[in-house]
């Protein structure tokens, strides 16, 4: 049986997924990016390669550490394998949001997973999943939490800087001022939506919306961006792994 491989090398979690010929998926497989990322990349191959016994499955790689993946026969740019990706994931063209750990993505997609044209935040943390992170931190509350919490309150404080460091630090009065938690992430959620609204009309908007990344599963940034866009917005079943699926299925075409 015809197969191939991706593998997603990014900031917070590696994830890889082998696809058959019908670009169905067989094996999907996400871990936390761990700092020594070669020696990590061949743990996980090995892990591959030993649940497809004596099978040769060819690698394309993909994420900032896509360059480390020495197995791998190619490395393409996140932007293209989210492209393709989603466009199989969902069956559809349109524009595309990438929520990840250091950068976010807006791109629009044509038929067949072709890019017609993109923008990428990855010089201000602010706009990222670990802006929430660190905020979540700060606060002791688990970060799958954070968004639950700020869909509950109904007031909203503006979190006016844009950087990660003033952030926090304008957090950290707020909550000495007595503000409460709540209305305070619910201020976070709304400045990194905002900054994606700005992103998302930089470019040849083309609908629908769809969501991607490991912040897809923070339910308010998806209400949000619903409700400041006025659009619904499509998501696959596995959000985190588009950039994987993707990469699996150019390595498909490219072999078939």
């Amino acid at each position: 049986m015809v197969k191939a491989m991706g593998i997603d090398v990014g900031s917070t979690t590696v994830k890889v997924v082998v696809i058959d010929k019908n670009k169905k998926i067989l094996f999907k497989h996400i871990e936390n990016t761990k700092p020594r990322i070669k020696e990590q990349v061949k743990e996980v191959i090995g892990k591959v390669k030993e649940r497809f016994k004596g099978e040769d499955i060819p690698i394309i790689s993909t994420g900032y550490g896509r360059k480390l993946v020495e197995e791998a026969k190619k490395s393409m740019t996140e932007i293209t394998c989210h492209a393709k990706g989603i466009y199989y994931a969902l069956n559809t063209t349109g524009t595309l949001i990438d929520i990840g750990g250091q950068d976010s993505k807006v791109i629009v997609v044509e038929k067949y997973g072709r890019v017609l044209d993109f923008t990428m935040n990855d010089k201000c943390s602010a706009g990222t999943g670990r802006f929430l992170e660190n905020t979540a931190a700060r606060m002791d509350i688990p970060v799958e939490k954070i968004g639950e919490i700020a869909l509950k309150s109904e007031k909203e404080v503006k979190i006016s800087s844009t950087c990660t460091v003033f952030a926090e630090s304008e957090i950290i009065s707020l909550l000495a001022y007595g503000e409460e938690i709540g209305s305070i992430l619910k201020g976070l959620h709304r400045g990194l939506i905002t900054r994606i609204v700005g992103m998302i009309n930089s470019v040849a908007f083309t609908p629908p919306l769809m969501l991607s990344g490991g912040v897809a599963k923070n339910r308010a940034i998806k209400e949000m961006l619903e409700e400041e866009t006025g659009y619904s917005i499509k998501m696959p079943e596995h959000p985190q792994l588009i950039g994987a699926y993707g990469a699996a299925i150019i390595s498909l075409e490219q072999n078939i």
